[in-house]
């Protein structure tokens, strides 16, 4: 009898979902914090974050491996790229979420997985298969018809997609040699200061909101680090238990999650042209996934799943 493919981790799975619903669920987070406006919030979540991370490393005994990744220039200064990247992209996400932007963050994240694709052949030369061009050719004609039907450039999407492509790009090339807890930590280690300086300045200018607005928001603000970090780290576990073409199309929960709120709790504009849009990305997203799930059963390959912001 032909043997039987082993069953999926149950844990992993209810890991990797609560990782994704936490990220798909960022929104509703981050409108509890806007009085605090985008860049105070950025400031927050970049401070807390890393002091988190500090926290994390001492518990979790990873303080020798931090001194290895720091002692690697490689590995150092590229993490510390990827910190950049990303967070230009929590700013982006942030200033979209508290905007009325957020079904376009969304569609930031249904189109990465093509804007990855798309790096691939640009960057690592890599050649497309026939139905990941027809797949980027797909998104690329969405995103003209969201531009042209809806009458502006959708930045706000294009530019999620274009810096979290960039940092995954940027991560992958430190594979699997640096844990996700010691990355994130050098990742703000640098912009941390940077993050203190501002803040500090906010509160002596009476911009700043921290400690001023009531013990809900100084609470939010502080707890920004640990909502960060908490559904790396799910992701992280979830990794090692289930296949990563699991994870890759567990990945999808987040974007639609996001698209629900936008459209459905928070009542954002959406004409037709942005449907049929959204509908072309759909497709594209289809052809791509069944393209990376048939290469897979035949040459390992896999969708690769994607660290939210």
């Amino acid at each position: 009898m032909p043997d039987r493919p082993p069953a999926l981790d149950s844990k992993g799975l209810a890991l990797a979902f609560s990782a994704y619903l936490l990220w798909g669920a960022f929104p509703l987070y981050f409108e509890l914090l806007s009085p605090a406006g985008a860049f105070e919030i950025i400031g927050h979540r970049i401070l807390w974050t890393f002091l988190f991370c500090v926290i994390g490393v001492l518990v979790w005994r990873e303080w020798g491996h931090l001194r290895e990744v720091m002692a690697n220039r490689k590995l150092f200064w590229g993490l510390t790229g990827a910190g950049v990247l990303v967070s230009a992209n929590w700013t982006i996400y942030v200033w979209g979420v508290l905007n009325d932007h957020i079904v376009d963050a969304a569609l930031g994240y249904f189109i990465n997985p093509l804007v990855t694709v798309t790096l691939a052949v640009l960057v690592l030369k890599e050649k497309l298969r026939t139905a990941q061009k027809v797949a980027v050719g797909i998104g690329l004609v969405a995103v003209v018809v969201i531009a042209v039907g809806y009458g502006q450039v959708p930045w706000v999407a294009l530019s999620l997609a274009a810096t979290f492509g960039l940092y995954g790009l940027v991560k992958k090339q430190v594979g699997g040699i640096v844990s996700p807890l010691a990355g994130l930590t050098i990742e703000t280690m640098l912009l941390a200061p940077v993050a203190l300086v501002f803040l500090g300045w906010l509160q002596l200018s009476g911009a700043g909101h921290y400690l001023s607005e009531g013990s809900g928001l100084t609470i939010g603000l502080t707890l920004a680090g640990v909502v960060t970090a908490i559904p790396l780290l799910l992701f992280a576990a979830a990794s090692s238990r289930i296949p990563l073409s699991m994870m890759g199309l567990i990945q999808y929960l987040t974007p639609v999650i996001q698209f629900s709120i936008g459209v459905w709790l928070n009542h954002e504009v959406m004409p037709t042209p942005r449907w049929i849009g959204f509908g072309l990305v759909w497709v594209a997203l289809v052809v791509l996934t069944v393209d990376s799930l048939r290469a897979a059963r035949g040459r390992d390959l896999v969708i690769e799943p994607e660290v939210m912001d």
